[in-house]
């Protein structure tokens, strides 16, 4: 009698796994967003470890510091569309694309997989009317997380990789924050995800690795892209198999180029620090600041070229203080280890201060 009731319902669907439904993407193109990050349907459990279809992680080759939050970064496209390739600038994506991240703390950042906190997961959407930038913070359990519209500032604990423990006011961006970095050209806009600094290798979960950009565009999520020698390609800061200069570059573009572009918010300060820039005096070689004070140390110029001491760029960088510390934004640590590399970089300038920047 049981074989027969089990029989009839498979026959019947009955007691059948049913896929989970996907990505509602209503919800995603509407203007008002969503008061819960589970409304979106990104993810198919309640602590969004387990991506929807179509939703995609990537990683970056230079990822922004932010208080030595980890990271992990999705991407959602719509069914039928495609990412399009640029060579510069973020890639082309489609009306309904979402771009996932999810900042967390593990209590030892010396085992990142172990007892893992998320704190807040960002979203950017574009709809049609162009990007917009959500914030969902996280409740205690990790069971939820709720749309933030002010911004929000979480005590956050965790051991560093040197073994101090460190207590962390974490600030979650307020909409005018979010707006302020990822302004370009005064509208909002992503700022990883562009060519260079998805050109890199990735691990395979099957083991093995392959070039990401080249994985996507197998897959059918990336199209137009040239043969992979073609790409731009951004080193990874902290890799030292890489030269001093092209590590120090990608830092820089990562983590000030969003606003020292001339599309950004700094643009009046005339100083770029984008990737492309080739310029010296436009890197801040020898360059004077556009407003002296406090906030340049008193200091004469962005770059003295072998003297980081006597250099306003490391001079902020290396600063905690409200209104003198660079970037503004997204860190309320020091970075020592990138602090150390922009310092080496600038000593090792001085034998080649007229080209400086190319590489």
């Amino acid at each position: 009698m049981r074989r027969r009731l089990v029989l009839l319902a498979a026959l019947l669907g009955l007691g059948a796994a049913s896929p989970p439904p996907g990505v509602d993407l209503d919800l995603v193109l509407q203007e008002a967003p969503a008061p819960r990050l589970s409304d979106y349907r990104l993810f198919v459990d309640a602590s969004a470890d387990r991506p929807n279809g179509r939703v995609v992680p990537y990683t970056l080759a230079t990822p922004l510091f932010t208080d030595h939050a980890e990271k992990s970064r999705l991407v959602f496209t719509p069914p039928g569309a495609r990412i399009g390739y640029t060579a510069t600038g973020v890639l082309d994506f489609p009306v309904g694309a979402v771009l996932v991240k999810t900042f967390a703390y593990p209590a030892d950042l010396r085992r990142p997989d172990r007892d893992v906190r998320k704190v807040e997961t960002r979203l950017l959407i574009l709809k049609a009317s162009g990007w917009t930038a959500q914030t969902y913070v996280w409740n205690a359990e990790g069971t939820e997380a709720v749309l933030k519209r002010a911004g929000a500032r979480l005590p956050v604990r965790f051991t560093d990789l040197q073994g101090r423990e460190v207590a962390l006011d974490y600030a979650v961006p307020n909409q005018n924050q979010c707006k302020t970095c990822h302004q370009v050209d005064g509208a909002l806009s992503p700022l990883g995800p562009k060519a260079r600094n998805l050109n890199h290798e990735v691990a395979l979960a099957g083991g093995g690795r392959t070039n990401q950009l080249e994985r996507w565009r197998r897959a059918g999520l990336l199209d137009g892209a040239p043969p992979p020698a073609a790409r731009p390609r951004l080193a990874a800061w902290d890799d030292p198999r890489q030269s001093l200069d092209a590590r120090a570059r990608a830092y820089l573009d990562v983590n000030c180029a969003h606003c020292h572009s001339p599309s950004g918010s700094a643009s009046n300060s005339g100083l770029f620090l984008t990737a492309e820039e080739t310029r010296p005096s436009a890197l801040g070689v020898g360059k004077p600041p556009v407003a002296a004070g406090r906030g340049a140390g008193d200091l004469a110029v962005g770059i003295d070229p072998g003297h980081p001491e006597r250099s306003i760029l490391a001079f902020r960088m290396a600063s905690g203080e409200p209104g003198v510390m660079m970037p503004e934004l997204g860190r309320a640590l020091i970075h020592e280890e990138g602090v150390a590399l922009i310092s080496a970089w600038i000593g090792e300038m001085a034998p080649k201060a007229k080209t400086a920047g190319r590489h």
